[in-house]
């Protein structure tokens, strides 16, 4: 072999070795940057989902269970049985 295509042997050796070293940093680059940073980001969206739906379902747990609510009035459809005596006594109407 010469040395001229000795010194292209190496010279191509060197480029694909500095090639594949710069993919494999912008690979890792992006693997950091990309999917690591997403992965965490929706392990903390999840979490925070999962935190307001048991907020939620506490609050409506103490809703429900509360004695004092105030409820609807159980008398409100029943007719009033002195109406009809008031319309008769009340000479203003």
């Amino acid at each position: 072999m010469s040395q001229t295509t000795r010194l292209m042997v190496v010279f191509v050796l060197i480029i694909v070795v500095a090639v594949s070293l710069v993919g494999y940093g912008t690979y890792a680059y992006g693997r950091k940057v990309g999917y690591d940073s997403g992965y965490q980001k929706a392990q903390s969206d999840v979490k925070a989902q999962q935190e307001a739906l048991a907020k939620k379902a506490t609050e409506e747990a103490a809703k429900a269970a509360n004695p004092f609510k105030a409820a609807d009035n159980p008398l409100q459809n029943v007719a009033d049985p002195l109406e009809k005596t008031k319309n008769i006594l009340n000479p203003f109407q």
